[in-house]
């Protein structure tokens, strides 16, 4: 995966950039990122309690936070940008 995709996440979830964070849960080839953002997403827009929408956002951007951690580490060791599975 592209270390890219995480920075993108965060930034279009700060931002409040819905609509962005829509095309990047469908580019991504990251399948988690992707339900971490659909989950979000949905519990956004339809959602009438605030505390799921809060553990879907804390959910992503735990998630965000562990996958940096382990694109650093592989980093490392291959020198690239890429995570290989």
């Amino acid at each position: 995966m592209v270390y890219v995709d995480y920075d993108r996440a965060l930034y279009y979830t700060h931002r409040s950039e819905w609509d962005n964070l829509l095309i990047l849960m469908v580019r991504t080839k990251d399948d988690l990122l992707s339900k971490r953002i659909e989950h979000l997403l949905h519990a956004y827009h339809f959602s009438h309690d605030y505390n799921v929408i809060e553990r879907s956002l804390y959910s992503l951007l735990r998630y965000i936070d562990h996958a940096n951690g382990a694109l650093k580490t592989t980093q490392e060791i291959t020198g690239d940008g890429y995570l290989y599975t």
